[in-house]
């Protein structure tokens, strides 16, 4: 995607992670910057911060460029409950903040809905499509634009923070002989195997 000189570069950078502006991106852009600033944390460069979001739509992935948490340093965490909620916690500090997002902070307009659905049915003509990219791009902007107190319920949380990732040798499963984190091996007949020839 082209560069947008009308949105900043933090975003930008979250745009080219994710590959596309959308409202999602824009939401969880803002719960972060809100996270942060509640926290007075700077990005993660390891594991100083836990984020936890409790859906896996577009906004994660700002999530995850903003704070630093990401799946592969363990200190990113999804829960499957289907909301715009993102909880972001600091080690040092022990403190947590919970990011909620209002009812009716992200309504589409009737056109856009119209557009969104034709638009997943693989229905929409050349022009309703850029219609809706338009769309997009204007309710976008109008998130990174809104009040935070407009768009989250911002509240403390106490989370009890997960140990730090664990770091450990992969030993070979021993009917794939795939290498395996040892902890995640399971006894079958007095064989150490994974997951995936324990359910075989």
């Amino acid at each position: 995607m082209a560069r947008d000189e009308k949105i900043s570069a933090d975003f930008q950078k979250c745009v080219e992670f994710h590959g596309h502006v959308c409202p999602g991106l824009s939401i969880g852009f803002r719960a972060a910057q809100a996270a942060m600033e509640w926290l007075r944390e700077n990005r993660a460069e390891d594991e100083e911060l836990v984020a936890v979001v409790e859906n896996n739509a577009c906004g994660a992935d700002a999530i995850q460029v903003l704070t630093g948490c990401t799946f592969g340093k363990g200190n990113f965490f999804f829960q499957d409950h289907g909301k715009h909620v993102f909880i972001l916690a600091g080690r040092k500090s022990g403190k947590a903040v919970r990011i909620a997002l209002k009812a009716g902070a992200m309504d589409l307009s009737d056109r856009h809905r119209e557009l969104m659905t034709k638009m997943r049915q693989g229905e929409a003509s050349a022009e309703e499509k850029k219609v809706f990219q338009e769309l997009h791009l204007q309710k976008s902007r109008e998130l990174l634009e809104k009040s935070l107190d407009s768009l989250f319920r911002i509240e403390p949380v106490r989370y009890p923070l997960p140990p730090r990732a664990q770091i450990e040798p992969c030993q070979p499963c021993a009917r794939c002989g795939e290498p395996t984190m040892g902890s995640k091996l399971s006894d079958r007949q007095g064989e150490k195997v994974c997951q995936d020839c324990l359910k075989s």
